[in-house]
């Protein structure tokens, strides 16, 4: 359970976070440059869009600039939990193997960590 204020002192939420903000920003970019591109089309070519107020207009080009950030952050998101993720099951998978290395060496099997041949092997290999 956390406490109150932990979340200053999580180095993994904290980048998750910074992640999202990441792609929060390059999606409201993104999406911003097309709305206004957009825009600019509707405005030369629709006289209906033409006779909107300019609050209206406003409003169309950051709802653009919204949706793409949150598209974006989660796009980033999923990644990020995909990488952290891999990560975890890399370290994971690293550990158990350790030990199943050690375990042989203490047993005194031959041929685990380099050392000595295995029986039946060529020792060229």
């Amino acid at each position: 359970m956390r406490r109150h204020g932990s979340l200053t002192k999580d180095e993994e939420t904290n980048e998750a976070a910074w992640e999202a903000a990441r792609g929060a920003v390059t999606g409201a970019a993104k999406w911003g440059i097309f709305a206004a591109v957009a825009g600019g089309c509707a405005y030369a070519f629709s006289p209906v869009y033409r006779g909107l107020t300019v609050q209206f207009k406003v409003y169309l080009q950051m709802s653009g600039m919204i949706v793409g950030s949150m598209i974006e952050a989660d796009k980033r998101m999923i990644a990020y939990e995909h990488r952290v993720r891999h990560q975890k099951r890399m370290a994971r998978d690293m550990e158990v193997w350790r030990r199943y290395e050690q375990d042989f060496e203490e047993a005194g099997t031959p041929g685990v960590g380099g050392e000595g041949n295995v029986k039946g092997r060529d020792p060229e290999i």
